[in-house]
């Protein structure tokens, strides 16, 4: 007969940053990447934005693995339904010192963001360790069922984003209009939903629109 024990222990992992932070930064950002990225690379999608005026931190899913079952790239993983409560704490431990390194309480404007998995890291981040962030932008990607309301009640004059592409292949079974009601229900105010044309890809043109706001 087997059982499963547990054991605590130390963990170090790794992060990336896009530009610097100065006197002129404007915006920094926490964007935490989709399944199947390394964060150096998910950074791409914002070097379009002013230099000067976004700072940008990328946190790294620390499970990585070989993708397309060839040892060649590499990706990396947030969750799996596998441990999920005890993984989430561990993700929500490695965000904390993330946020204590990069001193993000001084920040000028804190805009939180999560694309496809990385949705449900950073919500869960927002609402189980009430951060404060002037913007948190949802990127194709559900909000975990188990975060309500009340979760993000703190946030007084935070504004929310929901995006998704039209075409995207992930939503093609979701019940659009349920879970832009359900999203209405958690985030009472300053909630705008986006769309753009394209499937489960990042929209880099609705990033700097944002960027600006």
């Amino acid at each position: 007969m087997s059982s499963e024990k547990q054991v605590s222990y130390q963990s170090t992992n790794t992060y990336e940053v896009l530009n610097t932070f100065t006197s002129k930064t404007k915006n920094v950002w926490v964007v935490c990447h989709g399944i199947g990225y390394l964060s150096r690379y998910f950074l791409k999608y914002f070097k379009h934005l002013d230099p000067e005026e976004n700072y940008i931190i990328a946190p790294q899913a620390p499970s990585r693995y070989y993708l397309n079952g060839k040892y060649t790239h590499v990706g990396a993983s947030w969750l799996t339904r596998e441990n999920t409560e005890l993984e989430t704490e561990n993700l929500l431990n490695y965000l904390d010192e993330v946020y204590k390194t990069e001193k993000l309480q001084d920040a000028p404007k804190l805009l939180l963001f999560g694309y496809s998995q990385g949705v449900s890291v950073v919500t869960r981040w927002v609402a189980k360790r009430k951060i404060a962030c002037d913007q948190l932008i949802m990127h194709s990607g559900k909000v975990p069922a188990e975060l309500k309301a009340e979760d993000f009640s703190f946030l007084n004059n935070t504004k929310f984003s929901f995006i998704y592409g039209e075409e995207d292949q992930y939503f093609s079974e979701v019940n659009i209009p349920k879970e832009e009601a359900r999203l209405k229900e958690i985030f009472r105010s300053n909630l705008e939903i986006k769309t753009f044309a394209g499937g489960h890809e990042v929209s880099k043109d609705l990033i700097l629109e944002i960027a600006g706001t």
